[in-house]
């Protein structure tokens, strides 16, 4: 058994290995999951725990104190904890820094692979944080033929930040301030903020547009309005973690969708062995979730290139 710390493990594995392993892994049975969130709003402690046939268990444990930032500390701390599927030894535990940043932008990226226009040129980012930097990176890994990355946050400060650090990565990020009109031209748009009312309207997005959702994870978030969640072809990551997430759950309640407007998730377009859907001029909408499944086929790739 191996203890990988952030640093220890960052860069073992490439954005196409990556990419590659969350593929794979949905190639399997689909993943038993359950999750157990306690204490208080302002202290909690996540387990989320999943197993993968063939793959093995996977456990993350966070705590989540939204209140650290004011001390100089990070919000969460935890490990994914990596168990055999043959005899149930700990292969691992991976600092979960790490694997939530390659998961959660692995994630949307495999969504874009099969849902995207393959000659998209213009990624639109919608946020400027460190999900944000992690999409610049792995969604030009994937989308080499990308020809220009936007950056936009309600701060237009924190744009270009981001953008002079992506442009140091020789990625050819540039901050904007007009969100309709970046949007007027964008062919990917991903999203990661923390709204609670929609920053991506049905109205400025164009056909052909592929939007990736990464931010709301509670059932009062959502960063997309009713018209683009209408009109779209819409997936999910998982059909299990998205249920209860305000980008479905809102519009779902409010009637504008039923359930069956979702029309599948990665284990559907993964085994459809099927032509993008989007070389056509639908618009289509991936929503990101997560899920302890993503977090073991991450540590599981991990822990392989280290001969474990």
């Amino acid at each position: 058994m191996i203890f990988l710390t952030y640093e220890q493990a960052k860069g073992i594995i490439d954005w196409n290995e990556a990419v590659e392993a969350l593929s794979l892994g949905h190639l399997r049975p689909r993943a038993d999951l359950h999750d157990v969130l306690m204490g208080p709003t302002n202290g909690m402690l996540l387990n989320r725990t999943a197993r993968i046939e063939g793959l093995g268990y996977g456990v993350k444990i966070e705590s989540v104190f939204n209140q650290n930032s004011h001390q100089g500390l990070p919000n969460t701390h935890g490990a994914v904890l990596a168990y055999s599927a043959e005899n149930g030894v700990l292969r691992g535990i991976i600092d979960s820094h790490l694997i939530t940043d390659i998961k959660t932008a692995a994630d949307s990226v495999l969504g874009a692979k099969l849902l995207a226009r393959s000659d998209s040129k213009h990624l639109v980012i919608i946020g400027a944080g460190r999900v944000a930097a992690n999409l610049a990176q792995a969604y030009r890994a994937l989308f080499p033929q990308l020809e220009r990355i936007s950056i936009w946050a309600r701060q237009i400060e924190q744009a270009e930040k981001l953008a002079i650090q992506l442009n140091t990565m020789k990625l050819p990020a540039q901050a904007e301030s007009d969100l309709p009109k970046t949007l007027a031209t964008a062919d990917i748009v991903s999203s990661a903020t923390m709204a609670k009312q929609p920053v991506l309207l049905g109205k400025w997005i164009r056909s052909g547009t592929h939007v990736d959702l990464i931010g709301s994870f509670t059932p009062d978030m959502r960063e997309a309005d009713d018209e683009l969640i209408s009109k779209a072809q819409l997936y999910v990551d998982n059909l299990e973690t998205t249920k209860n997430v305000g980008e479905l759950i809102i519009p779902i309640t409010s009637g504008v969708i039923s359930s069956k407007h979702v029309l599948g998730d990665l284990y559907d377009l993964v085994n459809a062995k099927q032509d993008k859907i989007n070389e056509k001029q639908d618009i289509t909408v991936f929503k990101n979730a997560g899920g302890a499944h993503f977090d073991l086929m991450i540590a599981d790739c991990i822990l392989k290139k280290k001969g474990l």
